[in-house]
């Protein structure tokens, strides 16, 4: 029995997602943990990253999150051509990045109200 199309378009989707997360954290990691930042390895970086992003075939996102992370990675790649000094690169992306999460956390974790008051009926 064939896939259905909705599975395609979905299984699509997720690659898509997973090619951006790979690439953002692959990135990041490599700005975080780099002893020696060079303009010509980051370059070098983002070439090896493309040649695995570039496989997978751009779908459009409608989430905010998502958004943002494929905005991000498309000014990691414009930043590969641009004469930029590399601190200035390593400070706009690592805060872009810390940005995103931020925003990622800021719905899963809510504080609780009058905590006290949630739990008073159970004595």
């Amino acid at each position: 029995m064939a896939a259905s199309k909705k599975a395609i378009e979905n299984s699509n989707r997720l690659r898509y997602i997973r090619a951006l997360e790979r690439f953002h954290k692959s990135i990041i990691s490599y700005l975080n943990n780099s002893d020696t930042l060079t303009k010509e390895r980051y370059d070098k970086k983002i070439d090896n990253a493309l040649k695995l992003y570039q496989r997978v075939e751009e779908i459009a996102l409608y989430k905010g999150d998502l958004q943002d992370l494929q905005k991000l990675v498309k000014k990691m790649i414009a930043y590969k051509e641009s004469s930029e000094d590399i601190d200035n690169i390593k400070e706009d992306l690592l805060y872009s990045s810390n940005q995103l999460d931020k925003s990622k956390n800021a719905r899963r974790y809510k504080k609780d109200k009058h905590s006290k008051s949630k739990y008073a009926d159970w004595e």
